[in-house]
C-alpha cells in the first residue's frame, strides 16, 4: 500500500489531535466547545486554520477579535500572537496545518 491512512476523530468532546506530525509539516485536528480554545501563544510556523463547523473566534497580535464560520481558511504568518476561542454555543472544529513543519 502506498498511502498511509488517518482517521480523525468524530466527537463533540473538547480534542487536540496530532494527526501528521513528521519534518514537512504538522496537521492538527481540534474541537472546542463554548468558551474552550487554546492558550495564548505565538505561531511557530506558518499557520493554515480551516474552520470546518461552527464559528472560529480568534485574535492575531493586537487586533480585536474576529470571527469566521465554517468555510473558511486563514493563513496566520509566522511569529503571530494567537488567541484561539471558541464564543459561541455550537461546536468548533478546526484543522490546523503547520508548514513547513516547526523546527522545536
Amino acid at each position: 500500500m502506498i498511502e498511509k491512512e488517518y482517521k480523525l476523530s468524530k466527537t463533540n468532546e473538547k480534542a487536540i489531535e496530532k494527526v501528521i506530525f513528521d519534518e514537512n509539516l504538522h496537521y492538527l485536528h481540534m474541537v472546542f466547545n463554548k468558551d474552550e480554545g487554546l492558550p495564548e501563544h505565538f505561531s511557530n510556523s506558518n499557520v493554515y486554520m480551516t474552520v470546518i463547523r461552527g464559528r472560529l473566534s480568534i485574535g492575531l497580535d493586537d487586533q480585536e477579535i474576529h470571527e469566521y464560520e465554517a468555510g473558511t481558511l486563514l493563513k496566520i504568518p509566522f511569529q503571530t500572537k494567537m488567541h484561539v476561542r471558541n464564543e459561541n454555543d455550537k461546536t468548533l472544529e478546526l484543522i490546523v496545518v503547520k508548514a513547513p513543519a516547526p523546527k522545536s
